[in-house]
């Protein structure tokens, strides 16, 4: 072979290992990016995708209870057959779900809300702390994470019972008469909310004012902006990024909470995350509690998905 069609074919391989990504950096690159899809196929998609089957079977006196469970090939036509709505229909229908549903999401916002408020300040005051302190600002907001979440609740329970740490604290310093009534209450479960998912509104706002370039607010102060009008115009939107981050970690993991409302809240307080355990553990109908999550799913993915569409569509 001649010296030239051997640095032809070579190139030509090269070209041909670009184009198909067979070389050590697509093959890099398409590890990269298949791994993370892998994972949310096996662990996200695939548990979804059962689910979403359970919720279209039966109820059934069996076990697993509900019809059909596809445990046999040669029946698997006949059992997509008898895949129906009906559970669908039945959640609207009864106001129960819809009245969970409505509360879930009113608290989630709220303790949303409340929990942006505290946040916000927190991580504003550790942006501005000197460097050599935000590690351990830092540390201290993540310290909670330390202890069992269901320690945490409990923890809560002693603190707010009417002869609990702070109504002993008040009634010593002469602020009330007579225990507050707060266990039991929406204001002991936006406590807990609040309290337990804090964390995750602060580090993302904080990591969105720690990358600012707080020159620009500099420059503005020179140029006579007053601080409050800098912050509203410059710091505000430029921590946008972190305040969305953070309002999404918050609210979608409220609004299917169980244990707060279950420990704090009584019986009293109804949350759909509590609902899907009744109908799943106590009334054992798999195929509602199964319709109920996939709803719930729907309801907190399709505003993320709007959302991030626009994001793409301005940027």
């Amino acid at each position: 072979m001649k010296p030239g069609a051997v640095e032809r074919e070579k190139s030509g391989g090269a070209g041909n290992r670009r184009k198909w990504g067979i070389g050590s950096r697509g093959l890099f690159r398409r590890v990269v990016i298949g791994v993370p899809f892998l994972w949310l196929a096996g662990l996200f998609l695939v548990p979804f995708l059962i689910v979403v089957k359970i919720s279209l079977s039966q109820t059934a006196v069996a076990i697993p209870p509900y019809l059909p469970t596809f445990g046999d090939p040669s029946t698997w036509w006949s059992g997509l057959t008898q895949l129906t709505l009906d559970n669908y229909v039945w959640i609207a229908s009864d106001d129960l779900y819809f009245n969970a549903y409505t509360l879930s999401l009113a608290i989630a916002a709220a303790s949303t809300v409340l929990t942006l408020l505290i946040a916000y300040p927190l991580a504003y005051g550790m942006a501005k702390a000197p460097p050599a302190w935000r590690i351990t600002l830092v540390m201290l907001v993540i310290l909670p994470f330390w202890t069992s979440f269901l320690i945490r609740v409990y923890a809560w329970i002693a603190i707010l019972k009417p002869e609990g740490l702070l109504n002993q604290l008040l009634m010593s310093i002469g602020l009330i008469s007579e225990p507050l009534v707060i266990l039991n209450t929406p204001t002991a479960i936006f406590i807990g909310i609040v309290y337990s998912y804090l964390p995750f509104m602060t580090l993302p706002i904080y990591a969105s004012l720690e990358r600012m370039d707080h020159s620009l607010t500099e420059a503005a102060a020179d140029l006579g902006s007053p601080p409050l009008k800098s912050f509203w115009t410059i710091t505000f939107p430029l921590s946008l990024p972190g305040v969305i981050a953070g309002c999404f970690l918050v609210f979608i993991p409220a609004a299917g909470e169980f244990v707060i409302p279950d420990l704090l809240g009584g019986s009293r307080t109804l949350m759909i995350g509590k609902t899907v355990w009744l109908e799943f553990f106590t009334n054992r109908d798999w195929p509602v509690a199964s319709a109920v999550a996939v709803v719930l799913v729907a309801i907190l993915v399709v505003p993320i998905v709007i959302f991030q569409r626009q994001q793409a569509r301005v940027g």
